[in-house]
């Protein structure tokens, strides 16, 4: 019996190596450009601390928690997925971009445009990578269905690179229109509350698919609902209406961005080996990055309250 020549002996199937290391890099300098962007922002003077600059303030630092929660989870979360797709680059990369963007300071000239570059890029960004997570979920076998909304490309991940765009945007407006407080405020404060609905409807369904296990899972779906809401009425109704239950509300969506940090933290701890298997609990547990984006919007939501009163914040 003759041997088998090198042509008959069979092969594996070549598979496209995830380009892991690459996309360590790219994750690194991201997170770098970001650090860069938070130490200027600390060394820059503190600027005056009316009304009108205070809005926007929180509204651009919003932005940048929005900003920093999208490079962090899509980094995570792109990593666990061996960054099969160059395109999965583009999150993290935006991300950090827009961080830098929304935390410098109001300029002018060259410095001014490129961050109004920056935050459109990141609010286009946004809305293209959502159409790409829809593709995902499309393309699975069943389409749209429930397990391939639990467990395929989260439909609104890309959602808040796309709000952490249009609140730098909204810092741009407001710094470029100081006698329209009251009207970017109805503005800012209706964006906002669309957006805290929009983030809690993700927020419901993830939560949902682990049986809200424990009841503090509650707590992110119902309370930036109200929250949501009342900044809806308040856009739509500002004369005459009491603005302490708003304020009360978003300070509650503000914690519960810190609170449910520590939830994640925690859950992630519960898997086998705790922290010290972090490379891979880290990827497989609660996304740890993901809850401070409230903190964001209900900074934005703040800032929207004060621009609708028109008085320092009375908390």
């Amino acid at each position: 019996m003759r041997a088998p020549s090198h042509r008959e002996v069979p092969t594996a199937p070549r598979t496209r190596r995830p380009h892991t290391g690459l996309g360590r890099v790219v994750v690194g300098l991201g997170i770098a450009l970001a650090g860069a962007a938070l130490a200027g922002r600390a060394m820059r003077p503190r600027p005056e601390t009316g009304v009108h600059q205070k809005s926007i303030r929180r509204t651009r630092d919003g932005a940048a928690i929005l900003g920093a929660s999208v490079l962090f989870d899509s980094a995570l979360e792109h990593l666990r997925g061996g960054f099969e797709n160059r395109a999965m680059y583009v999150a993290p990369t935006m991300a950090a971009v827009s961080v830098a963007a929304s935390l410098a300071e109001p300029g002018s000239g060259g410095r001014e445009r490129g961050a109004r570059l920056a935050h459109i890029v990141s609010l286009a960004t946004g809305v293209i990578g959502t159409g790409f997570h829809l593709y995902n979920i499309t393309k699975r076998p069943g389409g749209i269905s429930w397990n391939n909304l639990f467990y395929a490309a989260p439909i609104g991940a890309p959602g808040a690179l796309a709000v952490a765009g249009a609140l730098g945007m909204s810092t741009e407006v407001l710094a470029a229109q100081p006698r329209n407080g009251r009207r970017n405020g109805r503005a800012l404060a209706g964006l906002t509350g669309a957006f805290l609905l929009g983030e809690t409807a993700e927020v419901a369904l993830l939560h949902f698919r682990g049986a809200f296990h424990n009841p503090a899972m509650y707590l992110p779906v119902t309370v930036p609902t109200a929250a949501g809401i009342a900044l809806i009425s308040l856009a739509l109704h500002p004369d005459g209406r009491d603005d302490r239950v708003a304020r009360a509300l978003l300070g509650t969506v503000g914690a519960l961005g810190l609170l449910g940090t520590a939830f994640h933290i925690y859950g992630v701890g519960r898997n086998m080996g705790g922290w010290s298997n972090w490379r891979q609990n880290a990827l497989v547990g609660p996304p740890t990055p993901a809850p401070i984006s409230f903190t964001g919007l209900g900074l934005a939501g703040l800032a929207a309250v004060d621009l609708l009163q028109g008085t320092e914040d009375r908390r």
